[in-house]
Parts: C-alpha cells; sequence; structure tokens
C-alpha cells in the first residue's frame, strides 16, 4: 500500500515523499529508519473502482488457508517462534491480502498478544472454529498439531464443498443457454412467422396461442420484463439476507428432490468432521457445538445445534439431544449414542465424517448422472413444443391449400 508522509531530517529541513509498505506501522518504521521524525502520514487515495478490483483480485481463498495452515504446522514443528512464523509467512506470501494480514498478526504477535487473539482480529481470513482450534492448541502446547488438524479439516472441507459447486456448474450453463435460445427465437424468429400463421385467417391451436402471446409480450414489453426480473432478483437477494429469508430458502433448498439430499449429507458431514476435530484438541463439547453452530453453512441446522447446545447445558446427552430434531438420521444419533458410552466419541466421529463425505461424493456422481439425461429431456421437450406450435399451423395452412 502507498503511503504519502512529511517529516522533518536531522537538520530540521523539511521532507515529504511516498512509500510503498505493508501497512502505516511498517511504513512508520522504514521513515524512522532513515533517521527522519514523522510530522505526518496517511494512505495515498485510490479510486473506488482500483479498490473494488485490488478485493477481487487478492481475495482470500480457501486453498491460500489451507496452504498457510500447512506451513504453520511445518514452521511449528520446526520449533521456530510464532513472531517469526508468521513473519515469514508475510514475506512469502503472493496473495497482497494475506500478507497484509499476515503483517498485521505479526505486529500484534510483537505488541505481546497470543496467537488466538491476533488471528480473531481477521474474521474474513480466520473463522471461529479457526480461532477457537488455536486457542486450544496454544493451552496444550501443541501448536504444529493443532495446524495440522486444521489444514486436514479445511482440505476436506473444501474438496466437498467445490464438489457440490462443481455438480452444479453444468445444469446451471445448460439452463442459461436453453432460456437465451429461447429468448432469441420468441423475439426474432416467431414474430415473423406469426404474421404468416395469422394472416392465412385460420384457427390457430392453444399452444400456438400462448407461444405467440409469450412472443409479443417479449417483443413489445421485453424492457419492462427485463426491469421487473431485475426488481425481482434484487428483492430476492435481500430477502434471502433476512432470518425468514435464510430459513425460507434452506427450507426449498433441503426440501428439494436429490439436490435436498445432497446438501443434508454435506451439513451433517460437515458437523461431524467439525466436532471430531474440535474434540481431537480437548475442547469441551458445550463450546465444540456451539462453533459447529456458526461454521455449518446452514441456518436450518444452526437452529438444531443451538437448541442441542441449550439442551447440554441443563444435562441432556448429545444423542437424546439430536434425537429430538427429524433432520438429524437416526444412525448419527445412534452412533453418538455409542460414543457416549464408550468414550470413544471423537473416533465415531471421525467414522461418521468419512461415512458422509463418501456418501456426498455418491451423491455428487448420482446427480450428474442424472443431470445429463434431465437436462436432454428438458431441451427436447422445450424446442419440440416451440417447433410443434409453429409447425403444424403451417402444415395445416399447406394442406388446406393442395
Amino acid at each position: 500500500m502507498l503511503f504519502k508522509y512529511e517529516a522533518v531530517d536531522p537538520r530540521g529541513d523539511r521532507q515529504q515523499g511516498t512509500i510503498d509498505a505493508y501497512s502505516a506501522d511498517a511504513a512508520i518504521n522504514a521513515i524512522q529508519h532513515r533517521g527522519l521524525v514523522i510530522t505526518s502520514i496517511k494512505g495515498a487515495g485510490e479510486s473506488s473502482f482500483m479498490k473494488l478490483e485490488v478485493s477481487l483480485l487478492n481475495r482470500v481463498s480457501n486453498k491460500d488457508i489451507v496452504i498457510l495452515s500447512r506451513q504453520m504446522s511445518t514452521l511449528f514443528n520446526a520449533q521456530v517462534s510464532a513472531l517469526r512464523v508468521f513473519s515469514l509467512l508475510a514475506a512469502e506470501s503472493h496473495n497482497p491480502e494475506l500478507r497484509k494480514h499476515m503483517v498485521e498478526v505479526a505486529d500484534d504477535l510483537q505488541a505481546g498478544s497470543s496467537i488466538s487473539k491476533a488471528l480473531s482480529k481477521h474474521p474474513k481470513i480466520f473463522s471461529d472454529f479457526y480461532v477457537n482450534m488455536v486457542r486450544a492448541g496454544e493451552e496444550s502446547g501443541k501448536l504444529d498439531q493443532t495446524f495440522s488438524y486444521l489444514a486436514d479439516y479445511l482440505d476436506r472441507t473444501y474438496e466437498v464443498t467445490s464438489k457440490v459447486k462443481n455438480a452444479l456448474v453444468y445444469p446451471a450453463f445448460v439452463v442459461f443457454v436453453f432460456i437465451g435460445v429461447m429468448v432469441f427465437m420468441l423475439t426474432s424468429i416467431i414474430p415473423k412467422i406469426s404474421e404468416i400463421i395469422e394472416s392465412a385467417g385460420q384457427d390457430i391451436p392453444i399452444y400456438t396461442k400462448i407461444v405467440i402471446g409469450i412472443s409479443r409480450l417479449l417483443t413489445e414489453y421485453g424492457l419492462w420484463v427485463l426491469i421487473v426480473l431485475v426488481i425481482g432478483g434484487i428483492f430476492t437477494f435481500r430477502y434471502g439476507r433476512t432470518e425468514s429469508g435464510k430459513f425460507f430458502f434452506s427450507k426449498l433448498r433441503l426440501s428439494t428432490p436429490y439436490l435436498g439430499d445432497l446438501y443434508r449429507k454435506m451439513y451433517l458431514s460437515r458437523i461431524a468432521d467439525n466436532m471430531n476435530t474440535m474434540l481431537s484438541s480437548a475442547i469441551p463439547i458445550v463450546k465444540t457445538l456451539d462453533v459447529t453452530a456458526a461454521v455449518v453453512g446452514d441456518v436450518t441446522y444452526e437452529k438444531i445445534i443451538k437448541e442441542v447446545v441449550d439442551a447440554v447445558r441443563v444435562g441432556s446427552s448429545v444423542s437424546l439431544a439430536f434425537s429430538a430434531h427429524k433432520e438429524v438420521p437416526t444412525i448419527l444419533v445412534q452412533m453418538i449414542k455409542v460414543g457416549e458410552e464408550t468414550g470413544e466419541l471423537g473416533n465415531i466421529l471421525n467414522t461418521l465424517a468419512k461415512f458422509y463425505t463418501r456418501e456426498v461424493n455418491n451423491a455428487v456422481d448420482t446427480v450428474i448422472s442424472l443431470i445429463e439425461p434431465a437436462m436432454i429431456i428438458l431441451l427436447a421437450v422445450g424446442v419440440g413444443i416451440l417447433l410443434a406450435s409453429v409447425l403444424v399451423p403451417i402444415y395445416n395452412l399447406t394442406s388446406s391449400i393442395n
């Protein structure tokens, strides 16, 4: 980042200039090393467009955090000090946004802060789950293992989430292309053919009238239709950010055939994996459930886990609390109950996490195998209806002439 400064040199002469540094503190240190006394310093102005462009290009991805955790695990295992670890990671990072956060963490550590407290100041990069895991590692003195657990967990989560998202890219693209082709035909080709059909004076089939009506709506009021769609999209987006909207879309997502089962298994996999990782680091069960609720990624399951937390606080077992919710399958409840009775809850949750991860992978493969024929049928039906609505009247017209 570029900073403008004004300073006074040892002879009392005033100087001004610019300096490129990771943060304001780094800029001040660099200027003071030149023997100057700073009188003022501020960030050089950037246009909002440039800031937006930089933020989009320098976004910190899950993959960056996975690699970062692996590097921290290796460095802590080599007995490198925490301050040195974050200073090295800041210097080696190729992502300017991540480098900036690492420098700030290193500055906080130099000021005497703990690692978990320093990381907690960057919630966009390090989640509550991440911070609590690091805090447990600090208390147990096993930071190298903690960062290794974190890297493994984030890697698994990233793999499952990416597979689900990639499975939905193909149908979204096909639907988008299909809608584009249909709009093009309805606005460019159908109006010309409809003039021929209507000028013949013959009876027009009802499905042809519907197609012609849609065509006229798009050609005569296309701009208004676009405005209504944009307003509807904005309203839907804003509604989706409200509490009621989040629950509505969550219920819709979980009740959708095939996809609902896929999402349900993905959330259950995340719950089991998250709880296993935190319990392995000796984090108390109530805190584990609290953090799991915050990172599960679905408001329906978040509400369920919060209700489980309340039940556990008043003396209920985890399995009994989960059994009160139909969204949690019986196999998960029974397995947790076995883990509680044998004292092997962490291992049981690890087994459940692996089981649901396999289930997610199988469900994704099933959805992918169903998507292709479903898209082909959808395209065939759509194009068939459109062609039939045009060709049947033309065929009738030619038949009457003959």
